[in-house]
Parts: C-alpha cells; structure tokens; sequence
C-alpha cells in the first residue's frame, strides 16, 4: 500500500495581516522566480509572501472592504482579488500594475477561479444565484450562468436567496464548472454550452468550498460544508462516492493534493485536517491556529510539497508535505 502524505509544520507568521486572513491561492512560478503565495483579509490588503520563508513581498491596497477571494492566472502572471466592495481588481503579480477592475453588484462577488487554460475568470456571483464569466483577453462580461429557480417559484418566495452562490471550482478540462450554494446545493454547469445540466444534492448548508480532482478527466469533486462533512461526487454520474466527516465544526475549505492522493480542510474548529481518499479518514489533524481556519491551499506541482492556512486568528501556516 502506497504511503499516506504527512504534514509537518514549517513556518507561521502572527499577525500577518491586521485583520482576519480569509482566503489564499498559490501563484505559479514563472521563467523568473518561484511560486508565491497570496492571501486577502478583512484589513482591506492582499499581501503577496514568498513560498518556504514566507518572507513579505508586498502589501497590495485597492479595496474599500475585506478582502473574500483571490485568484491565480496560470501563468503565473497575474492574479485577481475580490472584496465586499463587489470590485475584482486584476493586477499583475510582480508590479502590482493594475490590469483591470471588474465591477458587480453589491453581493454578487465571491469565490473566483481562472480557468485552466486561463480564458475565462469564473465568479461565484452570491445574490445573482449565478456564476459571472469574464474574457481575460478582454475584460468583459462573456456569459452569466445562472442556477434554474425551482418549479412553482413565485419572486415573492424568500426561497431565491437560499441559491446564493458562494463558491466555484473548474474541472481539469475546462469544460464543467460547478458551484456550491447557501443553500448546500451544487450546480454544475457545461460551460461551452453554457447550460445548467444537474444539481448534486446531500448538504443541508452552505456549500464554501469546491475543488475538483487534478487528473485531467476528473469527474471527481470534493465539497466542504458546513453541517461539518466533505462529500466525494461523481459529476457526471451525479452520486456520492464518499463522505468524510471528523471536524467538529464548519468545514469552511477543502483542496486536493497536485497528485490527487489526499486532502486538506480547514474549519471553524479551528484545525486543518489532511485526509487519505482511500482510507476515507483524517490521518492528520493540524492544531496551529487558535481561530477558524478560513482557507486551505496546497502548492501546486513540483517537489517538496506545501500546504499553507490562514485564519481568523490573524495568522498564515505553512506545512511542509511529504
């Protein structure tokens, strides 16, 4: 049997932004430097770190309010931020130029993700009960994909609003993309064809964070919730291929290693836990924060793993995988 990834820890920084620390992503690494680690807080900042020191790079200001989501081109060029102002700023990673800046209605901007081939920026659109698709080529609004309302609904219903879209994820391929709602539906999408093609059912709460399996034709997507499980669906098949649960709390993000083999989450129970796809389990629980654990995110691709978290508690992990 192939042996588990552990989890060692690395590296933290307290107070490394002045408020809650609500999201982070990975960026690439490019021709000319190493991957960098970005994350965005309630203080209004996104700070770009490098990967093994977690030394400061830069504090990048712009928003008018927290900060709830960033995102990574491929390339490792650019990168984008999303905050409650409802503005997604898209900036160039080693100047911090700003390239563009994507305006939406207020609650309508939360999770974001760069498609694989980096063409398309998908926004989980909260209120709208959709997700926005932006041209990177061009910054204009492509396509809205909007969740069907269920049958009988009158506007008058207060039912719309449980639709509200929190999170989003790409499959490998490009061509599926799900999102995960107040509600704790998901909803995937076919997205050349733009239609809505079928909801996958199970969670009763919000659904904060999706990630799909990295293999190129995955059907595999990983759901975090929080009535407290992590739930493995086929997409295509539209099944639940495993649960998984062991926090006490919200689990309020999920990721997947680059060679699929395991997982980490974060909650509000204030640990990270890496499970093994095989034995269904947490093999390890992370007890570094002394807050919620807003975000996990493993670095992708090459050696020596890592795993990086940030938290309520003002503060950014780095574990060291192997």
């Amino acid at each position: 049997m192939a042996k588990s990834m552990k989890l060692a820890g690395l590296k933290s920084v307290e107070n490394a932004h002045d408020e809650s620390v609500w999201t982070a992503t990975w960026v690439p690494a490019t021709g000319s430097r190493p991957p960098l680690l970005l994350t965005g807080s309630l203080d209004e900042t996104v700070k770009v770190w490098r990967p093994d020191e977690l030394d400061l790079v830069r504090t990048n200001t712009g928003h008018g309010l927290g900060v709830v989501s960033v995102a990574a081109h491929p390339s490792g060029v650019i990168a984008a931020s999303a905050a409650l102002d409802s503005f997604v700023r898209v900036f160039d990673v080693d100047t911090n130029a700003t390239i563009a800046t994507l305006e939406s209605p207020p609650s309508e901007v939360w999770q974001m993700q760069f498609d694989p081939k980096g063409t398309t920026l998908a926004v989980a659109g909260g209120g709208s009960a959709s997700i926005k698709l932006w041209d990177t080529a061009t910054w204009r609004l492509v396509a809205t994909l909007s969740i069907p309302r269920p049958e009988g609904y009158k506007p008058s219903d207060k039912s719309g609003s449980k639709k509200f879209v929190l999170s989003v994820a790409w499959s490998p391929d490009g061509r599926r993309l799900a999102c995960g709602s107040m509600d704790g539906t998901i909803s995937v999408f076919d997205v050349a064809r733009a239609k809505f093609l079928h909801h996958l059912e199970g969670h009763y709460m919000p659904v904060r964070s999706l990630v799909f399996s990295p293999e190129h034709d995955s059907r595999k997507l990983y759901s975090a919730s929080d009535d407290g499980h992590v739930h493995i669906h086929d997409v295509e098949g539209k099944a639940i291929i495993g649960a998984m649960s062991g926090h006490t709390g919200w689990v309020l993000s999920v990721d997947v290693s680059p060679d699929g083999e395991a997982i980490a989450t974060g909650s509000s129970d204030k640990t990270v836990r890496l499970w093994d796809f095989k034995m269904r389990a947490a093999i390890q629980v992370m007890s570094n924060h002394t807050d919620q654990v807003w975000a996990v995110a493993f670095r992708p691709g090459g050696r020596g793993g890592r795993l990086a978290s940030v938290s309520d508690d003002k503060s950014i992990s780095l574990y060291h995988c192997s």
